[in-house]
């Protein structure tokens, strides 16, 4: 579940994700069409295309960032759902889960995300507005998309 709070500028955010919620629950309106081709074109981009013709390509950190899992590493600040530092992440590997969706494992170590075909197809068309949302949350959080440096 992605909690995002009621602050002005987040509205999108939210809106995006009631209808990402509704989509993957099984109570959205729209019926999504079926996808038709999956891939991994490199660690860092990943391409999805529909059955009507709609082809998203999704960066590993945007799709990272926008895991559906409950515990994929993510510091709350005041209710706000922030992830970090993960510009350079990249996509080890793609698990088939099923008809459903897709099981990706990041070089960060996370796993436990399940991108149902549904969600990507939700993602991309809104693609745009949620990775605007993300990086004002960033700034307004005093936090960056690059990886904190390194201890030596």
């Amino acid at each position: 579940r992605v909690v995002v709070s009621g602050d002005r500028r987040n509205k999108n955010m939210l809106a995006v994700t009631r209808v990402i919620s509704r989509r993957i629950h099984g109570k959205g309106d729209v019926a999504v069409p079926k996808i038709s081709g999956f891939s991994i074109v490199s660690p860092k981009n990943v391409e999805v295309e529909y059955a009507d013709g709609r082809k998203f390509s999704f960066s590993s950190e945007f799709l990272r960032v926008h895991s559906p899992a409950a515990d994929g590493k993510v510091r709350s600040i005041g209710g706000e759902k922030v992830i970090s530092g993960r510009r350079y992440v990249g996509i080890m590997s793609a698990e088939p889960v099923g008809n459903y969706g897709v099981r990706l494992v990041f070089d960060d170590l996370h796993r436990t995300g399940i991108y149902p075909w549904d969600y990507f197809y939700e993602l991309g068309s809104n693609k745009f507005g949620l990775m605007r949302s993300y990086i004002k949350i960033l700034q307004k959080h005093h936090l960056s998309r690059e990886p904190p440096p390194r201890r030596k």
